[in-house]
């Protein structure tokens, strides 16, 4: 079963969120204007490389789950932008929602 790209609201801000299931574990994301905040299906070496701002969180069941959990990994761009380990996935995408392209 393919589950369609939806939206999420979250305190006002609209994103959109992409849930897949892939086998014990679904693919999530989260897009913001300028970046994305993934489960840890993306692989942070491969964004680094092509110059993405992401951010990544471990062991999500579901979009409210990604929406609640503290950012575990950062790619260098979002660094850039304050983006940090530790951090809420509100105030990262808040974040790259701000900064601009």
């Amino acid at each position: 079963m393919r589950e369609q790209p939806g939206e999420v609201e979250f305190e006002g801000k609209k994103y959109v969120a992409l849930k897949q299931n892939m086998g014990n574990m679904p693919l999530i994301v989260v897009k913001a204007k300028n970046g994305y905040v993934a489960c840890s299906y993306i692989d942070k070496e491969t964004a680094e490389k092509v110059g993405d701002v992401a951010a990544f969180v471990a062991g999500v069941k579901d979009v409210d789950g990604l929406m609640k959990a503290k950012i575990r990994h950062v790619t260098t761009w979002a660094e850039n932008i304050g983006v940090r380990e530790g951090m809420s996935v509100k105030k990262a995408l808040e974040l790259m929602d701000e900064f601009p392209e």
